[in-house]
């Protein structure tokens, strides 16, 4: 794993606080949970963890010489690795290559469920043909399945003090490892990653987008939150991420109405809340967006 380039520890014994950007509300940082425990090998090619993270906590940023699973069995984080960032309700999950920084905030009380996978030396994915691997050298939110849920809910997970591996242990462990793999490699990829900026002022204006979305309705007021005229803007947008402001928007609003689905708020909610002046409204945008209507495209949320 490589070295946090935040401190690892707060010198007080209490979490630290990040510095909040434009319209975020100050963070508890904590480090990573020791992962040495959980390193995949070859004798153990899928090992999995369970992290309890209360609202507005973010885990320093890290990265591992592993693959990465991560899917929240309740309650709503988000991801950030390499340029994107994604929001990851139940029923989705994010795969993170081997060696990709990341970081994970804390929207609302979390259980956080990890798989760790071994990767052999030239090789990226779940065991895929090696057609399909180049698909899995980048970040990708994937389905999961009832099967794939359940199988990260019984692999067995070390919380506190070492566990004695049995024979018997080993064997279910690998069996439930077996299938896992299976189900990853059969798992849906979705399209829900929400680039990010290189520029710090652009970057600023994103993350609090991020946060609240309809705070403002212009993106003139996002401008002046952050310092920058609307056209400057624009032509970042434009320049870093290839888009307009309302089409980024448009999938941080697709992100955020995930969350709220999976935390079974009624359409008509979801559109007020994030804006939307009727729920048809809110609905021909999911359509325009992802070519389903919002009770299909939120099912498995």
């Amino acid at each position: 794993m490589t070295a946090p380039r935040r401190p690892a520890r707060p010198s007080a014994g209490t979490p630290a606080r990040s510095a909040p950007a434009p319209g975020r509300t100050p963070r508890a940082t904590v480090p990573p949970q020791d992962p040495r425990r959980f390193v995949p090998t070859p004798e153990r090619p899928v090992r999995a963890k369970v992290r309890h993270l209360e609202p507005d906590t973010e885990i320093q940023p890290h990265s591992h010489a592993w693959a990465q699973v991560a899917m929240a069995a309740s309650g709503v984080a988000r991801i950030t690795a390499g340029q994107a960032t994604y929001l990851v309700p139940g029923g989705r999950a994010v795969w993170i290559p081997p060696g990709v920084e990341h970081v994970v905030t804390v929207v609302e009380a979390a259980e956080l469920r990890t798989l760790y996978i071994h990767q052999p030396a030239g090789r990226t994915g779940p065991g895929v043909a090696a057609a399909d691997a180049p698909a899995w050298r980048q970040c990708r939110v994937l389905e999961v399945s009832p099967l794939l849920r359940e199988l990260v809910l019984q692999m067995d997970i070390e919380m506190d003090g070492e566990v004695v591996v049995t024979p018997a242990l080993l064997a279910r462990e690998r069996r439930l490892a077996e299938l896992a793999l299976d189900e990853l490699r059969r798992a849906a990829p979705v399209r829900l990653g929400i680039e990010l900026p290189h520029d710090r002022r652009l970057r600023a204006l994103c993350e609090a987008v991020l946060e609240a979305p309809s705070r403002h309705a212009t993106l003139q007021g996002w401008a002046a939150e952050v310092g920058a005229s609307e056209r400057t803007v624009a032509r970042l947008f434009r320049q870093e991420l290839g888009t307009t402001f309302a089409a980024w928007r448009q999938q941080v609003l697709l992100a955020k109405a995930l969350a709220l689905a999976a935390r079974k708020r009624p359409m008509a909610h979801i559109a007020a809340e994030l804006g939307y002046a009727s729920a048809s409204a809110f609905a021909a945008m999911v359509r325009r967006s992802v070519g389903q209507p919002p009770r299909r495209f939120f099912n498995s949320a």
